[in-house]
């Protein structure tokens, strides 16, 4: 059976309890790059958004997980958006918390969740992702996973000084 629990980490649905952690996590400005957000959110959209989080996939295009360990700590999200099950495909992100959690594997275990979940439970065919051509960690990340890079999209994402390309990987379930 298929599941959204790991050994080491589990994914589940937001909850009120997580406002707190959502709130830090979507006004880090150093993730802003990632999200494409240039304004910060608030306290009351965030708990409007945790509230309505509970509509299906099938309605809303988009699925947000939160990633947590064996003693629920909130360790970062992961989303599939863009969801098209026509096509059988969506697009994944994924953001761990707080430096000190990275790199030690819980993207990876987060990953390997949502693509078996996204196989087996919502008969996707096809998974992609969008990284900045200079983010080395995320491409090592997804390349390692067999995730191929299938085009360039150029000068496609201005951080306020220059243009950056930006990379889609593909993956084939």
């Amino acid at each position: 059976m298929i599941t959204l629990k790991g050994e080491h980490i589990n994914l589940r649905a937001l909850e009120l309890e997580d406002l707190e952690a959502l709130y830090s996590l979507e006004n880090d400005e150093s993730l802003w790059e990632l999200s494409h957000t240039i304004t910060p959110y608030s306290r009351y959209i965030l708990k409007q958004y945790i509230q309505n989080s509970y509509k299906d996939i099938f309605e809303v295009k988009q699925l947000r997980l939160v990633i947590e360990n064996n003693e629920n700590k909130f360790l970062g999200l992961i989303d599939l958006f863009d969801f098209d099950p026509k096509n059988h495909r969506a697009g994944l992100g994924i953001v761990i918390n707080n430096e000190e959690n990275r790199r030690k594997g819980l993207a990876k275990m987060a990953i390997e969740l949502i693509l078996n979940y996204s196989k087996e439970k919502l008969q996707l065919h096809q998974i992609y992702v969008n990284v900045s051509e200079n983010n080395d960690v995320s491409l090592k990340l997804f390349i390692g996973f067999g995730f191929e890079v299938i085009g360039l999209k150029k000068d496609w994402n201005y951080d306020g000084g220059s243009f950056s390309n930006e990379l889609l990987l593909q993956y084939i379930l």
